[in-house]
């Protein structure tokens, strides 16, 4: 993952140097900084040979055919480069910052991909739903591909529904026990009973190369706490049985933190999004080390 919170122009710069070291996608976050699918359409103009991802785009506040319309574009920038991964946010941030309900998610993330899916496919569309409609003149008038729609699911109700009805889902906070006895095993059931292909699982952990494992741990706790506290990811905490995000956090030299990003490949998942952290050289051999990767 890189820093959307930026320059802009540092922003371009480390994509492109995340595509010279080796790294297949740069994904990116949408919280309270930059606009993510804006900056995804020009770095996806700009940079060439690296794919990119969202993990991920809360879906409260934009339509899904506003939604549709901005991941398509990115699609025809980068010549089909994207991997759209959509979340609920949190109730704290939908409801304080947007002033929205956040009433029954599970509804509203089956409304949304009830739109959202065919809009990317270029049907048109006419959906009425208890909160989200659509009725569209036509298909969107994009030449682009669709992008495999990855949703942020933790829970069995949200798994199955991405099972169903996306490509699969992204995690973040969610340690290598729990991908392997609850997140793959659930989705991959709800999409063979749907008739779908294997999901895809995309994992998200912080990453620090490093030789001080403690100092290290110290700085995931405190550069991610509030995610100890949001329920969502609190609950895939417990059930690792982890204190905090600093016991999910992947840390150690070089070998060590290839070999766990090996067993979450190993358990179910289909791509690893590293979240850097540390001191500007720790996070070099971070990337060096994820980009050995590549093709092992």
């Amino acid at each position: 993952m890189f820093d959307s919170e930026r320059p802009f122009d540092d922003v371009v710069s480390q994509v492109v140097a995340l595509r010279d070291a080796g790294i297949e996608t740069a994904w990116s976050s949408q919280i309270f900084g930059m606009d993510t699918l804006t900056a995804l359409a020009v770095i996806g103009r700009e940079v060439s040979g690296i794919d990119l991802g969202t993990a991920v785009v809360p879906t409260y506040p934009r339509h899904p055919v506003m939604l549709g319309a901005q991941a398509l574009t990115v699609q025809a920038a980068s010549g089909g480069r994207l991997t759209l991964g959509i979340g609920l946010s949190h109730q704290m941030v939908i409801e304080n910052v947007f002033g929205l309900s956040f009433e029954k998610p599970a509804r509203h993330m089956r409304e949304y991909l009830s739109i959202l899916i065919p809009v990317l496919g270029g049907e048109q569309v006419t959906y009425a739903g208890e909160t989200l409609s659509a009725s569209t003149f036509g298909p969107l008038q994009i030449d682009a591909p669709a992008p495999p729609v990855l949703v942020a699911a933790l829970g069995t109700v949200m798994l199955t529904i991405a099972g169903r009805m996306a490509s699969g889902t992204v995690t973040w906070m969610t340690g290598p026990a729990t991908v392997e006895s609850h997140i793959v095993p659930t989705i991959g059931a709800a999409a063979a009973e749907a008739g779908r292909p294997v999901p895809e699982v995309a994992v998200g952990l912080p990453v620090c190369v490093t030789d001080d494992v403690g100092a290290a741990r110290a700085k995931a706790a405190e550069l991610f706490v509030v995610y100890g506290h949001l329920p969502s990811y609190r609950a895939m905490l417990d059930r690792e049985g982890a204190a905090g995000p600093e016991d999910v956090a992947i840390v150690g030299s070089a070998a060590e933190v290839q070999d766990r990003i090996r067993h979450v490949a190993d358990i179910g998942a289909t791509q690893f999004c590293a979240a850097p952290f540390g001191t500007s050289g720790e996070i070099k051999a971070t990337i060096d080390a994820v980009a050995g990767l590549v093709g092992t």
